[in-house]
């Protein structure tokens, strides 16, 4: 049996009733919606109650009523780590009396048992108060009380100041209280990245040689240079040479093949040790400290499985799964298979030893001074133990960001973002059409997805060389790229492949020829051309401008032609806006008339509004809710910034 007499429902951002938590960063802030109504006339508050998980006691916030008795309040995320909150609901009798004898007043009734019967609101607003205000109420209590203070009393009975103080200190009757939610705070990383990822054994300065840390560590400067912020590796640990595949995913490797990183685990060591080749403990703290005197941080791959001659075969069977004959099963992936690779038994009756095992292998690169994982293949592995995993993790480590490359199912991918992966990979790298980025990019940004899955573009990655970049021309490349480096907050490439235009595929197959998944390759990494030059504009540019350090805001924007689209971007605070126009035709140029909304820029039509191309600094006027623009191949992109 409850008495209260307030209902509380519907109460957003949340995630199946607070199964999980949503996700924000440093200096976001959370809106909170609910529908909050009660029974009668009487009048209802409400007000949504926070705190950071390091304090002790809830900090309070009154909701605006935006009628229908939808209420709405907004509090700042200062910190990391997670913040619980709640909306509450009571219905406030002292307002409810204000209300009344306002009403009766402008009906010409006398109000004076009305105001006999608002003293016991005065006396207890009084045990709240001090000072001037505690004066000022015990005035009205004698007033109230007083026949001669008849006209006194009632103008401040129904005076903003003494309705100010009830709504300050509010007098709580009934109070009902929704579930309480949470949210978790990352670090601002989490929402605005942008990764550069090479195989550090293709950085040998002549070829024929593996590369090394040491050779690694001259590249820094270049990549910082272009603009990124993260440099992933590949796995650095050794490589299995029982099945090793050869060059070009053959079977069999011949003589000196170097095999595929992801094979972990041979007479070298496992996955706390580090390939020989590439050089020593102490040559990879080396790198990791270099890199930071360059803004970068190193992300590491997380890749949970194992080479057949792994030493955890032999250490802990338990935690491989044997055939009937018992060979050990390799994995697959019909019509895949990796001869070279098996997969940890998660229903091993020892899964607690492997789950704390693997926790140990995370907790040891931390160790090293790395904060960021790309995770290979999470959705393999059971959802729970990742977020366990993570839990742990983040319990002494708040600034570890997890990367999922799961390309799968939409709900999987959902899934593992649900449980704790800061960022996720994305459909991106296979949508090309304007209808579908819209269609993907709306759903990423619009729906429920907002509030949980922080999305990551990547125009290509070594698992991954799609149709529309095999054989594709300067201009393609400029376009993928634009594309990623505006729409999204964080994005990647795989190098220097991307940059260079090395596309050649293997016959009908998203996969590179000459794969450096299965061997070592010489580049030139000397070579700067036009892509590398824009790249580093579109970096700069994105760290210049908040509107493109995150990815929610973003409205899309009519254009007559199917061959171009365009997209209006603000932050928070509405302190930047940008629009990009981008031409998705590699091939021929485009033009076509671009709406601006007018509505959100808060601007008249038939006002000047200044564009300013970020790219080649030219300036335009825009007098008109309707303007003329053409984008070539050769530069298929505007990135304006809107001055009013």
């Amino acid at each position: 049996m409850k008495q209260e007499r307030v209902v509380i429902e519907n109460v957003n951002p949340q995630l199946q009733c607070g199964a999980y938590y949503i996700k924000r960063v440093v200096g976001e802030e959370v809106i909170v919606y609910a529908d909050v109504l009660g029974d009668g006339h009487d009048v209802i508050q409400a007000e949504v109650a926070y705190k950071h998980e390091s304090e002790k006691s809830f900090t309070r916030l009154r909701m605006n009523h935006l009628g229908n008795d939808v209420h709405r309040a907004v509090f700042s995320l200062k910190k990391q780590g997670y913040y619980q909150y709640k909306v509450e609901g009571w219905v406030d009798n002292p307002l409810n009396w204000q209300h009344g004898i306002e009403a009766k007043l402008k009906d010409g009734q006398l109000v004076s048992s009305e105001l006999l019967d608002g003293v016991q609101y005065l006396k207890a607003l009084l045990k709240k108060l001090k000072g001037k205000e505690k004066e000022y109420i015990s005035g009205l209590v004698d007033a109230f009380q007083n026949k001669d203070k008849y006209d006194q009393a009632v103008k401040e009975a129904v005076s903003d100041k003494l309705h100010g103080m009830f709504v300050k200190h509010p007098l709580k009757n009934l109070v009902n209280s929704s579930t309480i939610l949470q949210v978790y705070v990352d670090r601002k990383k989490a929402n605005f990245s942008t990764w550069y990822e090479f195989f550090p054994r293709s950085t040998a300065s002549e070829e024929g040689r593996h590369g090394t840390f040491k050779d690694a560590q001259r590249l820094l400067p270049k990549i910082s240079a272009m603009g990124f912020d993260t440099v992933y590796l590949p796995p650095i640990h050794p490589i299995g040479e029982v099945n090793r595949k050869g060059k070009n995913n053959t079977t069999t490797a011949e003589e000196g093949d170097s095999g595929v990183p992801w094979g972990i685990g041979s007479k070298e060591g496992g996955h706390k040790s580090i390939h020989p080749e590439l050089g020593s403990e102490k040559d990879f703290k080396d790198f990791i400290k270099k890199a930071s005197e360059y803004d970068l941080e190193v992300a590491m791959d997380l890749a949970f499985q194992a080479a057949p001659d792994h030493p955890y075969i032999t250490s802990n069977p338990e935690w491989f799964r044997k055939r009937p004959d018992g060979t050990m099963q390799y994995a697959e992936n019909p019509p895949k298979k990796y001869q070279d690779i098996v997969n940890f038994n998660f229903e091993s009756k020892d899964y607690k030893k492997l789950w704390q095992e693997l926790l140990d292998v995370t907790l040891h690169w931390i160790s090293f001074g790395i904060r960021i994982f790309r995770v290979d293949n999470p959705h393999t592995k059971p959802y729970y133990f990742w977020n366990w995993l993570i839990e742990e993790v983040k319990k002494d480590y708040p600034d570890v960001l997890f990367l999922a490359e799961a390309f799968s199912r939409p709900k999987v991918m959902q899934q593992l973002a649900k449980q704790g992966f800061s960022q996720s990979y994305t459909y991106f790298t296979w949508r090309v059409h304007k209808d579908e980025l819209i269609e993907y990019v709306t759903e990423l940004t619009q729906s429920e997805m907002k509030e949980y899955y922080r999305p990551n573009f990547w125009p290509n990655t070594p698992d991954i060389n799609p149709y529309h970049l095999q054989g594709a021309n300067e201009s393609m490349h400029l376009i993928r790229y634009a594309l990623a480096a505006t729409l999204c907050g964080n994005l990647g490439i795989y190098g220097p492949v991307f940059e260079y235009m090395v596309t050649d595929a293997m016959p009908g197959k998203e996969e590179y020829l000459h794969s450096e998944k299965y061997e070592v390759r010489f580049w030139d990494w000397g070579i700067e051309n036009k892509i590398t030059h824009l790249i580093t504009k579109l970096n700069l540019i994105r760290k210049n401008h908040p509107s493109l350090q995150q990815t929610n805001n973003i409205r899309f924007c009519r254009i007559d032609n199917d061959n171009l689209m365009a997209f209006y971007k603000w932050n928070d605070e509405g302190t930047d806006e940008t629009l990009m126009v981008i031409n998705l035709d590699s091939n021929y140029a485009q033009q076509g008339m671009v709406q601006l909304p007018l509505g959100e820029l808060g601007v008249e039509a038939g006002k000047p509004i200044q564009m300013r191309d970020l790219v080649t600094d030219n300036s335009y006027l825009w007098y008109s809710e309707w303007n003329f623009v053409e984008l070539p191949p050769s530069l298929p992109f505007h990135v304006f910034q809107i001055k009013k």
